[in-house]
């Protein structure tokens, strides 16, 4: 019998997933390293297909309170990925869990993190604690800093240069035409082509002050296209990428969630994600 590996990765995300990572990691706030670890993993409640960064306790600087009860976060949307089962939206808070266990605040020298940790009823994660990547200034993994949400170590990105016929239209205009675009293919997520800023209309976009950062890609801004509704942050460019998407540097990628992709001729299917 023959297995999709995506099929079998997404059939259990409903279930509690942890994976060991091999680095040196380290979570600063204010200055001071607040977790030190050799022995760190990457932990997925259930529904999520974002990690977060686990260490044992002894490796956390500053007292641990029980948390107190807050108005609760605001759970985001369920979302389907590419067809698979449904899972949370990937900006939905740490603040809320999925699975069994203890919120705690963080007091350290520099002050006090709010629901910054969580530790799991559940073996044999009880002798470590979840942290809440947004809570922390910076994050390193031995000496390089990781942006946006903790690398998962299953997770990928190809970059190649294609000669494919693209075009992107919305609203009945043209807004890109290329034959010479990156076609940057990543883990779990539709391929994207990123266009060379000559072979899109820029005329018909207008910078947003939209920002985002990609673990994987770096920080992106954003254009807009005003001659449809759907055309709010249609676009993004990733100025100074990370080393994986470095060949995309300065090129324009579209939401092919929200334009009308003609690839050599042939219209896609808009996917349905988180950004649709």
């Amino acid at each position: 019998m023959s297995l999709r590996l995506r099929d079998h990765m997404m059939s259990a995300i409903g279930d509690l997933r942890f994976e060991p990572i091999q680095t040196r990691l380290r979570a600063i706030s204010g200055g001071e390293v607040v977790a030190d670890s050799t022995n760190a993993l990457v932990v997925w409640e259930p529904k999520r297909v974002v990690p977060s960064y686990a260490v044992p306790v002894a490796d956390v600087q500053g007292e641990l309170a029980v948390a107190p009860e807050r108005q609760p976060a605001t759970e985001r949307p369920v979302a389907v990925m590419l067809g698979g089962p449904p899972v949370l939206d990937p900006r939905t808070p740490f603040s809320v869990h999925t699975a069994s266990g203890t919120s705690f605040d963080l007091r350290t020298p520099s002050g006090q993190l709010d629901d910054a940790v969580f530790r799991l009823d559940e073996p044999p994660l009880e002798e470590v604690v979840v942290l809440d990547f947004a809570g922390f200034d910076t994050w390193l993994e031995e000496e390089q800093e990781v942006v946006g949400h903790p690398h998962d170590p299953f997770h990928r990105i190809d970059v190649h240069r294609s000669s494919r016929h693209v075009e992107v239209r919305l609203g009945g205009e043209t807004l890109a035409l290329s034959t010479r675009a990156h076609h940057l293919s990543e883990a779990m997520l539709p391929d994207r082509f990123y266009i060379p800023r000559d072979d899109v209309r820029l005329d018909l976009l207008s910078p947003s002050p939209t920002r985002t950062v990609c673990a994987y890609k770096g920080h992106a801004s954003y254009f807009s296209f005003d001659g449809s509704p759907e055309g709010v942050d249609i676009a993004w460019t990733y100025e100074d990428p990370l080393h994986d998407a470095l060949d995309t540097a300065g090129d324009i990628a579209f939401f092919s969630e929200r334009v009308d992709l003609i690839v050599d001729g042939v219209e896609r299917e808009r996917p349905v994600t988180p950004w649709s």
